[in-house]
């Protein structure tokens, strides 16, 4: 009921297909012919500029909810990563997103349902979860699933995410997956041998791997190229440990390192925030960076510029691998079989590394 003194504002109908066809005195096909971008070959030029006026004229914008849900689609992507806290995800979900918004798409994040799966300490409830969707495998078009456990590459997307196993996915940054499902991933390989090989020339024999405790392709690719690439040079030595993606956890383990007896002349670290706990251990035990102590990080997120010195580390381009994972699936989605593909790295050397102290280095190197 109206209060007293109040009139009933009329409501203000939004202009439809029909009322743009009476406009433009053609049929409702034609005005989705036009508007669709598929009027070449069917329409004449006249008709379809007079469709566009008329749309223009009275304000008029196609519902692609209901188009979306008319073709059976919502032309909605998943990019599941192991958190939301890394800084590294963020320009994975930006290269992800242009792509997908030139064709159309939306992109939304979650993370995958697993116990601690990026190493934090955090543990993430292993119910599945469908988000805001209470039928996933209508509301998503495809998955862009991004650092998986090894576990879960063992038996792709649909072992960790049941409900989604009909839905078209590309892995990133998860390793080889043969011709099960697209693949994007890192040269990670090459980026730790890089590293090696910038430390050898500087004259360490004698290094320290402070190593992610995730169980992930990408860190088991990483230590075993390092002691592949160290244990091959002339008194050559690899010490591990091993220590969440977290800094307190990084200076604890860095420093069990350094407490050796025969201590690393450098620290290789699986992260940039792993190299900042790195560079904590040092300092309190009285270790100059890197005139006692050289330390190296790998994916050269923000972090490593504001470090002092600044870090040598490897660059990953993380908002190619994005771009390049959005870009495979939808080649999937078009019928298309994306080959797989390798991003690699980049060496950045930077004021973390140094030749070894007079005392501490190898006799054999030059």
């Amino acid at each position: 009921m109206i209060p007293p003194g109040r009139r009933k504002v009329p409501a203000i109908s939004r202009p439809t297909s029909k009322d743009v066809a009476q406009e433009a005195g053609v049929s409702q096909s034609t005005v989705s012919l036009v508007l669709g971008g598929k009027w070449t070959g069917r329409v004449s030029p006249a008709t379809a500029r007079s469709v566009r006026i008329a749309a223009e004229r009275l304000g008029y914008r196609p519902n692609k909810a209901a188009r979306n849900l008319r073709l059976g689609t919502t032309r909605t992507v998943l990019l599941m990563v192991p958190t939301l806290t890394a800084p590294f995800f963020g320009p994975v979900y930006t290269g992800a997103a242009r792509v997908a918004a030139r064709h159309g798409f939306g992109v939304v994040v979650s993370t995958w349902p697993e116990d601690d799966p990026a190493g934090t300490g955090e543990t993430v409830d292993r119910t599945p979860r469908n988000g805001p969707w209470a039928s996933p495998h209508e509301a998503i078009d495809g998955i862009l699933a991004s650092s998986m456990a090894a576990s879960t590459t063992a038996t792709t997307v649909g072992g960790a995410l049941r409900e989604y196993r009909l839905t078209p996915a590309v892995m990133l940054d998860s390793g080889p997956a043969g011709d099960r499902v697209p693949t994007v991933d890192f040269g990670v390989a090459d980026g730790m041998r890089a590293i090696v090989e910038h430390l050898a020339a500087l004259g360490h024999r004698r290094i320290g791997h402070v190593a992610a405790a995730v169980d992930q392709w990408t860190f088991r690719t990483r230590a075993d190229a390092l002691t592949a690439a160290v244990t091959a040079l002339p008194g050559g030595t690899v010490t591990r440990a091993s220590c969440m993606i977290d800094v307190t956890s990084a200076k604890d383990a860095a420093g069990r390192l350094l407490d050796r007896s025969d201590r690393p002349t450098a620290l290789v670290c699986d992260d940039d925030l792993i190299a900042a706990g790195a560079y904590k251990a040092a300092r309190a035990r009285g270790l100059d960076v890197p005139a006692d102590l050289s330390v190296t990080g790998f994916d050269d997120v923000l972090l490593a510029t504001a470090l002092e010195p600044e870090l040598t580390t490897v660059r990953l381009p993380a908002e190619e691998l994005g771009t390049q994972g959005m870009t495979a699936l939808l080649d999937l989605l078009a019928g298309r079989r994306p080959p797989p593909r390798t991003l690699p790295g980049e060496l950045i050397v930077r004021g973390s590394t140094a030749p070894p102290a007079p005392g501490d280095k190898d006799p054999r190197t030059p």
